[in-house]
């Protein structure tokens, strides 16, 4: 019973907040070109969401490692789709690279729409990437920071999955330190019927950034595999 309300009150709220979308990205986009007005709607979105769940089983750590000042690329571990709402806590505006398939739910499509996320086509293979390289530098260019599932896909397993090379690329290409950030908990917050578990913790782990120096001199293998230990080492303690 609660469940059944509490998912009223989301589609409530996000219809609410769609509307306020559409006429903030009209009203503000001749002097707002990062979009940052959309993207707090975005954020409200997401904490509407989250206030109910996490009235106080949240953590968030390693805020201290973002400059607000800087663009980035943000990988991200990938364990469910409330991973993309709990990336809303950083402090940072940011653009999704997200699946073409994504963008085709009803409301949440639009909203990635209006929010100026990256839609890539797994299909297309470098002939899709070479775009997602060319929007996320324009988006980098504007302040913007790009936020990358590293793996491609949802681990299934609840294990750091391999990484793929689009986000590491992109940040070699662009001249932008990498934010990698761990979570743990997105994986449970609904269960099995889409029941909302409501014992459930969150924790969102900010880690030191990858330096431009390193990104630009170290191999591309080399770059992976710092990254992705880094944050194999963190998930591991967050889960002990």
């Amino acid at each position: 019973m609660f469940s059944i309300i509490f998912y009223i009150y989301t589609l409530i709220q996000l219809t609410f907040f769609f509307i306020l979308s559409v006429v903030a990205l009209i009203v503000c986009y001749p002097f707002d070109k990062p979009r940052r007005v959309v993207h707090e709607l975005s954020r409200a979105i997401c904490m509407c969401f989250w206030k109910p769940i996490l009235p106080s089983t949240r953590k968030i750590t390693g805020l201290e490692n973002i400059d607000k000042t800087k663009s980035y690329v943000i990988v991200i571990n990938h364990n469910a789709m409330t991973d993309i709402l709990a990336l809303y806590f950083l402090p940072l505006n940011f653009r999704w690279v997200s699946k073409r398939e994504v963008f085709k739910i009803p409301y949440i499509g639009q909203l990635l729409s209006l929010h100026g996320d990256i839609a890539i086509d797994r299909s297309r293979g470098a002939d899709s990437m070479r775009k997602v390289t060319e929007k996320g530098k324009m988006w980098i260019s504007r302040g913007v920071s790009i936020a990358m599932f590293p793996e491609g896909t949802r681990s299934k397993s609840g294990e750091i999955a391999r990484f793929k090379q689009g986000a590491f690329a992109l940040a070699k290409d662009a001249g932008v330190e990498i934010l990698p950030v761990v979570m743990h908990g997105t994986r449970t917050v609904l269960k099995k019927n889409y029941l909302v578990n409501w014992r459930n913790s969150l924790t969102v782990s900010v880690l030191p950034p990858i330096s431009v120096e390193e990104v630009k001199s170290l191999e591309m293998s080399e770059l992976i595999d710092k990254t992705r230990t880094m944050m194999c080492e963190e998930y591991e303690k967050i889960r002990k």
